[in-house]
């Protein structure tokens, strides 16, 4: 199960809520390395969801899009809580975010964020 009070996952989560994505992927991607399945592809979900938003910021929205894609495909098969995300919240949020770097505006002010819940 995933741990988010280990090292590696609470700065993780501190970088990516402070929209530091490609360190939050750093963190994240030592606890990937580590990991077996389910958890793996979890994990690896969440470092693609952070590098979505990292090549967002950078103006690359062919990055953003392709990695949000992968990201919300390997989140499909989780449940709509796991290892204490809200990942029916986050697959929304996911979507929505999608369908806004398909339209002409871009508009997005807030990323969707990765919410903790007890279980």
């Amino acid at each position: 199960m995933i741990d988010w009070s280990t090292p590696e996952m609470s700065s993780g989560l501190t970088c990516f809520r402070a929209e530091q994505f490609f360190e939050a992927h750093e963190h994240w991607e030592h606890v990937w390395l580590q990991s077996e399945e389910p958890e793996k592809t979890f994990v690896q979900a969440l470092i693609q969801v952070a590098g979505s938003f990292f090549h967002f910021r950078r103006n690359n929205l062919g990055g953003a899009r392709s990695m949000a894609k992968k990201a919300l495909g390997r989140l499909e098969k989780y449940p709509e809580i796991y290892g204490g995300v809200a990942v029916e919240a986050l697959r929304a949020n996911l979507r929505a975010y999608l369908v806004t770097l398909e339209t002409e505006f871009h508009d997005i002010r807030t990323l969707p964020q990765i919410e903790l819940v007890s279980a």
